[in-house]
């Protein structure tokens, strides 16, 4: 088919000019012109998916564009481990390993470390519902897990950030994962993995067919089903890879006064203890210390426990200084990755209607049930509501309860549940998403209009979680906690009136009733719904004055209806889950968008595109957002290009609607630490409560890119790209550190230590979501590839490089104060702690001959410093001896090693192999991050240790 310059310059802005995927039907050309000339057939092009990039194949916009050959050579199983391989992906994203967090069970991508809400996620160029449960109650964004990867044709990655077509609120960009659309004959594929220590086992089987030539048959009709079944990996199974999995990290020079000594440590003076398996109990006498119940001499004990002795429950190493009994409770009961398991399918069907209208439908469906699992409660944890702080400090055990030292006396406890067993989730997700639309070509222009419903369905049952009345009330059963408990508990009220739990060495004690009203199961559900209808039309017209070619116009409109809810888990509606945070939301708008585009082909070789997107959303009002590009290409083999274009994203109802957030963070203690108690001055875990604002402004964006691109051989292309994005009233919560300072905390006046004046212990701390003053990132792309025929017939030998390094990314607030993040351990509000790395890299080496392809992928981090913010005075982190940790305050870069082979003996046949993490490096160990433990999530495969996986593809 023949293509006109017109057609290529069109398909040229479509491919990334502020319209990705965008369908571009047949552009044909005006009237006069058809009488002047046979208009030729004018190929149809949806998106830029060239794997070797040619400067006349680029666009003012910055493109990655990742096709089907590229996902095989990544060696990765599914869309989200490829997407959050990429250099482009610097914070914010959401691992499917990080098992326990607000978004348990699904995978999201942060582009330019903006926040996985900021990054647009399309498929097949048009929306899905967001995945039921917000990442930090917060944040909604798309779940990748839900595409079928055998059926995934390529992705297109916009970086430049904003898109005027498809969406302003794709502030950070936008990624297009486009799936087959015409595929005929059949394909069966099936893959095995698992770890060198012969777990983590993942399972992929997938059946694809097509049939019908749309051509001759005038149909065409693909389905795909796939199954995949990934298996745990716990952190006590790599108690051989050093610190990984551990909150023990003595042995590395850290002590229990930070919190890295391991579960159950007690801090003399202080007022605070750890939660140990047999209790650790406070003298009544004197409040700044607590003792172990195992301990015969303990001060003021009215009673002694030779069975309580911790090394009748534990063989972990202890030599604490202050008595405590300590176990390694992360390495015990918490996962590197949980168990997942799910199905997914995907159909597309397409009829020739007539030979200038086209119809076609899509379904996808997918359901998921992932398993995991972290330590048993700590009984002792504060939460929050709506309502406020609750504070469990105080929990106790009564003066008569049997396993009381200070028998005749109520004194405080600090007790590790472990009788009860780890604290699960069950999250059963299922997604549906249904399309059907028509397109075709009339009066000149080409059309497509589409009708779209998806939903995300989630659930997430959960057990081994205390109830705080029934706690209260079976450790102390006075009449004020019996009355409470008996009014919400009918399983405590089927129990004898003054039943009590019996801890430690005596759990044994307990019936199962006990259990059952003590940690019933609970649970909750979520949805989030969109529906859609759109329609767009593209022509170009002739002729025009001052241009070299015609003029390439697109219009479009869509109205949306979004609607979410997410329900509070059973009992934190109250804050009666103890070590539960509450998070809840409800709210629904209407979006009705307006758009066009033009590019206009000038003289001098310069393409000019320039877009505008109107956007009425019934919440929030109005938004005007306008991209220009412009790219010239003085000769064949050279071009600059760049980019400019506004954003706008309306807050989400976890932000504006009805509900609220009480969560848990990490945060020192300033008032408290300059007063000597030392213990309080690293971060430790504390409660943070948020609450919704209805006075929240939209978040609006300017973003910047300013590139070149340069072929100065054959099969050789290098891109450099240069962007800034800037946002303004940006939705965040208060600063953690900032609200403890304004004093926004609640805090627990009878943990004290024996310094005059100590407030007490911090038990919340009070936030809201507000309008921070600026965000701005800034960084710069480079992009090479480079293939090279060898002599003598040894096939071809390729080398392909992504490289982001970032310069800034500064928070400034509403009093003008300002952080820069970027190559430090924060914005612990953004990122769970992984940091803010400010150099990425991907290489990939590889050799092709008859029928072996082989490559060599390369993924390497940067260093970070391991501070809050950049120029911070002081180290997050500290050893026992008051040195800055890790050593200069500094967590190492990460490099792994991947090596892909894939050999076709047959035409029919394909066999395929990879090993991940080649030399089996050892993620460095980071004592900050609370989205893994003792490692950052960003380096999963240094704790996971190497990977085989062995598959086939048989085609017919």
């Amino acid at each position: 088919m023949t293509e006109t310059p017109i057609s290529l310059s069109v398909r040229r802005l479509f491919a990334g000019g502020g319209a990705v995927g965008l369908a571009l039907l047949a552009l044909p050309a005006p009237a006069a012109a058809q009488e002047a000339a046979p208009a030729p057939k004018i190929q149809r092009v949806e998106i830029t998916g060239s794997n070797i990039r040619r400067s006349e194949a680029e666009t003012a916009s910055s493109v990655i564009a990742v096709n089907r050959a590229d996902i095989e050579k990544s060696g990765k199983a599914t869309v989200a481990e490829l997407l959050q391989t990429l250099a482009v992906d610097n914070q914010g994203s959401v691992p499917t390993t990080f098992g326990n967090g607000f978004a348990s069970g699904a995978s999201g991508i942060s582009l330019r470390g903006l926040g996985a809400a900021s990054t647009l996620v399309l498929l097949n160029g048009r929306r899905m519902a967001p995945y039921g449960l917000a990442d930090d109650g917060q944040k909604q964004f798309s779940d990748l897990n839900v595409i079928p990867s055998d059926a995934v044709d390529r992705i297109e990655v916009l970086k430049d950030g904003a898109s005027a077509i498809y969406g302003s609120d794709a502030i950070a960009g936008v990624v297009n994962v486009i799936l087959r659309k015409d595929y005929t004959g059949t394909t069966i594929r099936a893959s095995r993995g698992a770890t060198q220590d012969w777990d983590g086992k993942r399972t992929n089987v997938a059946y694809t067919q097509g049939f019908g030539n749309l051509d001759t048959d005038r149909y065409n009709l693909l389905f795909s089903l796939e199954y995949k079944k990934f298996d745990e990996i716990w952190y006590r199974d790599r108690a051989d890879r050093d610190y990984i999995g551990r909150i023990d990290l003595r042995p590395w020079g850290y002590s229990a006064n930070e919190a890295l000594g391991g579960t159950g440590a007690i801090v003399p003076n202080s007022g605070a203890a750890g939660n140990a398996i047999n209790g650790n109990v406070r003298n009544p006498a004197d409040i700044a210390n607590y003792y172990n119940r195992g301990n015969l001499a303990g001060p003021g004990f009215t009673r002694t426990f030779p069975g309580a002795a911790c090394a009748n429950l534990t063989s972990h190493p202890q030599g604490d200084p202050g008595g405590g009994c300590i176990i390694d409770s992360t390495q015990e009961y918490n996962q590197i990755e949980p168990k997942q398991e799910n199905l997914s399918f995907f159909t597309r069907g397409t009829w020739q209607f007539t030979p200038d209208i086209q119809l076609y439908s899509e379904l996808n469906w997918y359901t998921s049930q992932s398993d995991t699992s972290t330590t048993p409660s700590a009984i002792s944890t504060s939460v929050g509501y709506p309502g406020g702080p609750v504070n469990n400090a105080g929990v106790q055990l009564g003066a008569s309860h049997p396993d009381n030292p200070y028998f005749g006396t109520a004194a405080r406890l600090r007790y590790l549940a472990w009788d009860v067993g780890p604290r699960r989730s069950g999250i059963e997700s299922n997604f549906i998403r249904w399309l059907g639309g028509a397109k075709g070509s009339n009066f000149g222009w080409d059309w497509d209009s589409s009708l779209l419903f998806s939903h995300s369905h989630v659930n997430n049952i959960r057990t081994g979680y205390l109830q705080r009345d029934v706690t209260f009330a079976l450790l102390d059963p006075s009449p004020t906690n019996i009355a409470n408990a008996l009014l919400n508990s009918p399983a405590y009220a089927a129990l004898p009136i003054g039943t009590v739990w019996r801890i430690g060495e005596n759990a044994g004690l307990n019936s199962p009733e006990l259990y059952a009203a003590l940690s019933p199961t609970i649970g909750n559900r979520a949805n989030s719904k969109i529906g859609q209808w759109d329609f767009k039309a593209t022509r170009e017209f002739g002729g025009m004055p001052w241009l070299a070619g015609p003029l390439g116009l697109a219009l479009g409109g869509e109205w949306r209806h979004e609607k979410t809810e997410l329900q509070p888990t059973s009992g934190t509606e109250r804050g009666n889950i103890i070590g539960l945070g509450y998070s809840a939301y409800a709210g629904q708008r209407n979006v009705f968008a307006l758009y066009g585009e033009a590019l206009a082909p000038l003289p001098y070789n310069i393409e000019a595109s320039a877009a505008l997107r109107w956007d009425h959303f019934t919440d929030v009002g109005n938004s005007y957002t306008p991209k220009f590009g412009l790219k010239w290409t003085p000769m064949r083999e050279f071009a600059l290009r760049g980019t400019f274009a506004r954003g706008f994203r309306a807050p989400s109802p976890a932000e504006n609607g009805v509900g609220g957030l009480a969560a848990f963070s990490t945060a020192a203690d300033p008032l408290r630490c300059a007063l000597g108690v030392t213990s309080v001055c690293n971060p430790a875990a504390i409660a943070l409560i948020t609450s919704p604002n209805p006075d929240l402004s939209p978040e609006r964006s300017r973003s910047y890119n300013l590139g070149m691109i340069w072929d100065p051989l054959p099969r050789t292309s290098i891109s450099v790209d240069y962007w800034t994005i800037k946002r303004k009233n940006e939705i965040n919560q208060d600063q953690v550190d900032a609200a403890i300072a304004a004093g926004s905390v609640v805090r627990d006046p009878a943990s004290v230590s024996n310094i005059p004046g100590d407030p007490g212990a911090i038990t919340a701390v009070l936030t809201r979501y507000v309008n921070s003053a600026q965000t701005k990132v800034r960084g710069l792309d480079i992009d090479a590839r480079y293939a090279h025929r060898l002599p003598d017939n040894w096939g071809m030998a390729t080398f392909d490089i992504k490289y982001t390094h970032m310069f800034e990314w500064t928070r400034t607030e509403r009093d003008g104060s300002s952080r820069d993040f970027a190559g430090t351990h924060g914005n612990c509000d953004v990122t769970n702690c992984t940091g803010t790395p400010d150099n990425r890299a991907n290489l990939r080496l590889g050799w092709e001959r008859d029928a072996w392809r082989v490559s060599a992928n390369v993924n390497f981090r940067g260093k970070l410093d391991n501070r809050l913010f950049k120029d911070d005075p002081d180290c997050a982190s500290h050893l026992a001896n008051g040195a800055d940790a890790p050593g200069d305050c500094e967590l190492a870069s990460f490099t792994t090693l991947d090596l892909v082979a894939r050999w076709k003996p047959m035409p029919k046949w394909e066999i395929f192999g990879s090993i991940e993490n080649v030399f089996d490096k050892v993620a460095p160990l980071d004592p900050l991050t609370y989205g893994a433990q003792a490692y950052n999530p960003l380096d999963y495969a240094g704790a996971r240790g190497r990977y085989y996986q062995l598959g086939a593809r048989y085609s017919f």
